[in-house]
């Protein structure tokens, strides 16, 4: 595929870099707790695997928070204060600079929601990936801010513009990992709730996370749709004064293929069948 015939861009690369940037600087551990829980997360899927990994690729590294015992861990990040805090490497996911076959496991957590080539992306993290080498990724998906987007439908009426990223959802997630390449796929999905006193902290928090509106096609929020969000915001207030705003996130396992890995049974070969199954006892 040529340069010309690559499909455009939907997030802006440049301002990616800098809103990381700027997030490192900007007290970004007060407005981690998505990371966070998006960690756990992965290290829980990744106690469950019986097995040691020597080589490890951490894809998104604000902080050597992920570690795995006695493994070697490369870090890798979009921004560069955050690459060089973790002493790792600069770029994107999909244009990965890693040699195929050189690692046991890749982990990546918060970022696969704003690549520009997502299914280019998660080949290349198949290709890094030795033979039955696991990778594990957590993002925000599918149905997270919905008060936001609320808010914004009132603010701007008929004619919304372009704030919110698109979302991609744990079924599309799935899919996207078979079409990578990945043996063994599965995807789920963590609901997190939290309360907020005002629009503001929501603002403050997506801001502090480097989640904020990337979209090559943004434009500038006036004033008067930010009072008018905010007002909406506000309106869908519980009793205790806070409105309650969701993000899904989404976990994503797979597997890079090897013979040894378990295989799905020949259709057909079952000796009993469906309805024996199903039928009631005499």
């Amino acid at each position: 595929m040529t340069t010309a015939d690559r499909p455009a861009d939907i997030f802006d690369r440049t301002a990616r870099r800098r809103r990381r940037d700027r997030a490192a600087q900007g007290g970004y551990p007060a407005h981690a707790f998505l990371r966070d829980v998006m960690v756990e997360g992965l290290m829980e899927r990744l106690d469950a695997v019986k097995r040691d990994f020597a080589d490890v690729l951490d894809i998104g590294t604000p902080d050597t928070q992920i570690a795995v015992p006695h493994a070697r861990i490369a870090r890798f990040d979009p921004g560069l204060r955050f690459a060089r805090a973790a002493g790792g490497v600069q770029g994107d996911e999909d244009r990965l600079p890693f040699a195929d076959a050189c690692f046991d496991a890749v982990l990546s957590a918060g970022l696969l929601d704003q690549v520009n080539d997502l299914p280019g992306a998660l080949a290349l993290i198949r290709r890094t990936l030795r033979p039955d080498g696991l990778f594990l990724g957590a993002f925000l998906g599918g149905g997270s801010l919905p008060a936001l987007r609320a808010a914004l439908r009132v603010a701007e009426g008929d004619r919304p513009a372009a704030r919110l990223h698109p979302q991609i959802d744990v079924r599309s997630a799935g899919d996207l990992l078979v079409r990578a390449g990945f043996a063994l796929p599965v995807a789920d999905v963590e609901t997190l709730d939290v309360r907020y006193a005002d629009f503001g902290r929501l603002l403050d928090d997506l801001r502090g996370m480097a989640a904020g509106n990337i979209l090559t096609q943004r434009t500038m929020m006036t004033r008067e749709t930010l009072s008018r969000a905010a007002a909406a915001f506000a309106a869908a207030a519980g009793p205790d004064g806070r409105t309650t705003e969701r993000f899904a996130i989404v976990f994503v396992t797979g597997w890079a293929p090897d013979p040894s890995q378990p295989k799905p049974a020949r259709r057909g070969s079952a000796v009993a069948s469906m309805a024996a199954a199903l039928k009631p006892p005499a």
